[in-house]
């Protein structure tokens, strides 16, 4: 059989290996998309199950994500329903030609978008956006509002609680077994702790409710976690209580006020729940967020590298149209993207340059180009004089209109002013 003439979307069953490589494999065979089918119904559509007659399915939709290791995959792909991919599979087996549009859109409800970022404070990816987005939170103001979500893990699901209540995950969790992190240095007698992830990761939860919540802005949460990752983003100093309060005193943030919410909430020490890490869990889960960190924008996940672009990006894609932000219609492919934000207007739009400085330019040109004309004028001019004189020197002298008889040379020398004719 010859190879189908690209571009195409293949269709491929789910199962046998990840989704990360199916796409991968169907990207080197040249398609142009991925329709992934699933194989299993999902336990609330009943037509389905009764219709395939199958014992087993599945009680959740099934989350198409990225492993880890997608990063050379460019062509889009999502998974389809068993119940609606059946059908173009047997329009395919009768032989009857099938027309399939992927499309994607950002939710646009109103004037106003929601976006959450999920991550942990000891993750190396989304480090750099955190130091760089609170210029654009603040450009946004009121017309956006973020959330941060920290990620913990279920102790309890990950049996790192015993039936006695015993921790046994020892120093990777909090609460006796309860509240859990991966050790971000693999080493579980030194540096960075699962536990010390969980106490800075309801320290920023507190943070944000206390500065941030209102708003959907949070300009103090932002500095703070700025000056954590400036002054304590290290295994000496992650869980220093001094370089902690080092942070709250620039960031401008209450020691006590974010003591006590920690503690209200139900602190880390006893084996008792935390009512903001279980709210954490629940919207999770909620979400199915699986990798981090993500970026959701209108509850829709963003792929791909989290960078301050891609997400800024976003956010102004997300508004009803005609009600963005003038920072979204004046910054959105600015070439000086730091300067307009600052200053909510983009100073050369498309990358050109401004008014002035075109036409300071073509005038400094001008006078380069002019002063070499009349360089080359005035030496032109000298070397025809040369001649001149060159050849009036090689005749016999003449006489003027006065009778006298004068040199050629005097002639010359006079600039040509005399007849030399009669």
């Amino acid at each position: 059989m010859e190879p189908w003439p690209t571009p195409y979307i293949l269709m491929v069953d789910r199962g046998g290996c990840s989704f990360v490589q199916k796409v991968r494999n169907a990207q080197k065979a040249g398609a142009a998309g991925v329709v992934i089918a699933d194989n299993t119904c999902l336990c609330s559509d009943h037509d389905c199950v009764s219709a395939n007659g199958e014992d087993v399915c599945q009680p959740a939709e099934p989350i198409m994500a990225d492993d880890g290791s997608g990063g050379d995959i460019s062509i889009p792909s999502f998974l389809m329903f068993k119940v609606d991919a059946d059908q173009i599979i047997a329009e395919v087996r009768a032989n009857h030609p099938v027309q399939v549009e992927m499309q994607w859109a950002l939710p646009q409800p109103d004037d106003r978008v929601e976006y959450d970022l999920w991550t942990t404070p000891s993750d190396p990816v989304s480090k750099e956006f955190q130091k760089k987005f609170k210029p654009i939170a603040e450009a946004l103001g009121d017309r956006a509002y973020f959330t941060p979500h920290m990620y913990v893990y279920d102790g309890i699901k990950s049996n790192c609680q015993g039936f006695d209540g015993e921790n046994m995950c020892f120093n990777l969790c909090t609460n006796n077994g309860r509240y859990c992190a991966t050790d971000p240095d693999n080493d579980l007698d030194h540096g960075i702790s699962g536990a010390d992830v969980v106490k800075e990761s309801l320290r920023r939860v507190c943070i944000w409710k206390q500065h941030g919540d209102s708003d959907g802005i949070g300009s103090d949460w932002w500095d703070y976690v700025g000056q954590f990752m400036e002054r304590c983003d290290s295994p000496d100093y992650f869980a220093n209580e001094d370089c902690v309060k080092d942070c709250y005193k620039h960031a401008g943030i209450d020691q006590v006020v974010i003591d006590n919410c920690m503690r209200d909430s139900g602190g880390l020490d006893k084996d008792q729940t935390n009512t903001f890490l279980d709210l954490e869990m629940q919207a999770q889960v909620k979400r199915g967020v699986v990798i981090l960190p993500t970026a959701f924008v209108n509850t829709v996940a963003l792929r791909g590298g989290l960078s301050v672009d891609t997400v800024f990006t976003a956010v102004c894609n997300g508004y009803l149209e005609g009600t963005e932000p003038k920072v979204c219609t004046e910054c959105e492919g600015c070439a000086d993207f730091d300067q307009c934000i600052a200053k909510k207007k983009c100073k050369s739009s498309g990358g050109g340059v401004s008014p002035h400085m075109f036409m300071g330019s073509i005038l400094f040109i001008s006078l380069i180009f002019g002063g070499a004309a009349f360089w080359h004028y005035r030496k032109t001019r000298e070397d025809m004089r040369e001649q001149v004189r060159g050849i009036l020197a090689e005749y016999m002298p003449l006489e003027g209109d006065d009778g006298q008889v004068g040199s050629p040379m005097d002639f010359a020398k006079r600039g040509g002013t005399e007849n030399l004719m009669g």
